[in-house]
């Protein structure tokens, strides 16, 4: 686990985004991410993984409860 680097992450929101510090702590992480040009969220997911994951964990013969 890595740790935050917060000293950095408030110069980059308050010095180079020029935010107030209320408006930087009542950012998430991932709109803070957004606002920084950081890509938001996850690659979608390709046909391939879907078929790995397909594989990994097919479907069961007569249940319909999950997991």
């Amino acid at each position: 686990m890595s740790a935050v680097d917060w000293p950095a992450l408030m110069r980059a929101g308050i010095r180079g985004l020029g935010l107030r510090p209320a408006e930087f702590w009542a950012l998430t992480p991932a709109e803070l991410e957004l606002m920084l040009g950081k890509p938001a969220g996850v690659a979608p997911l390709t046909r391939a993984r879907l078929d790995a994951l397909l594989g990994a964990y097919p479907d069961r013969e007569g249940g319909t409860q999950d997991g």
